[in-house]
């Protein structure tokens, strides 16, 4: 009987713990900007006497909410921290040719930040303020993960700084949204005042970091080149599209022509199989439904929602910031070789040629850009959500051949976007598997 008691007292503690253990280890995974998560780790939280008079403040909130609190509580709550800011990112660049870079350099932003928060809050483990005290009516669930810094302020303060950085003319409209998603979870009841000014210091902290190397990647290079007269070579009334990209600095691939294929090849047999193809309103469809947005964020956010990791901060984090080194460093090395080889348009080689989608991309073919960033992004899904592997294989491989239903590539610019993307997204697998994410679960230190 004692040996039963014995072991059931230790599932319970085990049980107990491991509801307020979420992600003990991520403070300790690698980053991709800042030294580590210590590195970044914050001073204690306030005294108990300090923390009292918080909780009387946030009693005062909680008793005061209304229609607008319950609004602005339930728009920051509906997914992960880093949740809203993918769609103000995507609606503030509307510029494509920095688009993937200004994903990235925010995702990877929030990511360090919150291996920084979890390096502080398990170092402290500061219970929320609705677990202790029973005065504090939290609107939403409380997270299991100690409460000092929050994790929303965190991911709001890098975020409106690197947007702020790379949209300085919207710098007060965006950092109206960062106090007001930190704002949120103190009329939720689910942060300290000290938990949201904390988190936004850390987030701002870990920008300024990120921002430094950005200052440094040359992306603010000036092409002072010309596009190349010889006949058969890509040629366009419109000025070419982020002629140096392939001159920006990668985050995982050596340099930008680490996977840069060999020349293609002359298009004459290309050309007269996108003539012989016949239209069907399903490929139409295809090409316009790729051709008008980009598709993957989408997949990304229902994967986070379908396996509850929007639940997760340190996970969702790390997904969104693999996804966008994914589809950054693949760009990278696919305008390097586009730019290497000038190579000719459908309806250029052949300006009998009419192309489904009504404006041709202004940017030489090959390799094709949706080939190579969609499949670097599906293998790294395929390693995020393995047992949805084969539908993300064929997305990328839809994505790519849509590209030759609309008219806009030869088939040989998507074979190879293909096979650059399988080697860019596997660079970034190999560096996943490396950052520590994958390790068995420790208790944190104390």
């Amino acid at each position: 009987m004692n040996a039963k008691l014995i072991v059931f007292a230790l599932c319970w503690l085990v049980a107990t713990q491991s509801s307020a253990q979420l992600e003990p280890g991520a403070g300790e995974w690698k980053t991709w900007i800042i030294p580590s998560g210590a590195a970044y780790r914050l001073p204690p939280p306030p005294s108990a006497k300090a923390t009292r008079a918080e909780v009387e403040t946030l009693v005062r909130l909680t008793q005061q909410r209304d229609s607008a609190a319950v609004q602005l509580i339930r728009y920051w709550n509906a997914g992960a921290p880093g949740y809203r800011w993918q769609a103000i990112v995507d609606a503030l660049s509307t510029d494509p040719t920095h688009w993937w870079r200004n994903k990235m350099l925010l995702n990877v932003a929030i990511y360090d930040a919150t291996v920084a928060a979890w390096n502080t809050k398990y170092a402290y483990q500061r219970p929320r303020p609705a677990t202790k005290y029973k005065q504090v009516a939290a609107y939403v669930a409380s997270p299991d993960s100690p409460s000092y810094p929050s994790e929303h302020a965190v991911a709001a303060g890098a975020a409106g700084a690197i947007l702020a950085y790379l949209f300085p003319t919207k710098a007060d409209s965006i950092q109206q949204l960062a106090v007001a998603a930190g704002q949120s979870r103190l009329l939720a009841g689910v942060a300290y005042p000290s938990d949201v000014e904390a988190g936004m210091a850390l987030g701002q902290h870990v920008a300024a970091a990120v921002i430094a190397q950005a200052k440094t990647d040359s992306c603010d290079a000036v092409w002072k080149g010309s596009v190349p007269t010889q006949a058969g070579l890509w040629h366009d009334d419109r000025p070419p599209l982020a002629p140096m990209r392939g001159h920006w600095r990668p985050m995982v691939l050596t340099s930008a022509k680490q996977f840069r294929p060999g020349p293609p090849p002359d298009p004459t047999a290309d050309m007269q199989e996108l003539k012989n193809f016949k239209r069907t309103p399903a490929s139409m469809y295809r090409a316009f439904r790729w051709g008008d947005s980009d598709l993957w964020s989408s997949l990304v956010d229902r994967k986070l929602f379908e396996t509850d990791l929007h639940l997760n901060a340190p996970r969702a984090a790390r997904v969104y910031a693999l996804l966008s080194v994914a589809a950054n460093d693949a760009s990278i090395a696919c305008w390097d070789t586009k730019y290497t080889y000038w190579y000719i348009r459908p309806n250029q080689y052949d300006p009998t040629y009419v192309p489904v989608l009504p404006g041709t991309p202004p940017h030489p073919g090959y390799p094709s850009g949706h080939a190579t960033t969609s499949n670097a992004r599906a293998k790294v899904l395929c390693y995020l959500f393995p047992e949805d592997a084969k539908f993300f294989q064929q997305q990328a491989v839809e994505a790519a051949e849509s590209r030759f239903e609309a008219g806009v590539h030869f088939r040989i610019d998507n074979t190879v976007g293909l096979e650059m993307g399988e080697k860019v997204g596997a660079e970034v697998v190999r560096w996943a598997r490396q950052d520590g994410a994958d390790a068995p679960t420790k208790l944190a230190k104390r």
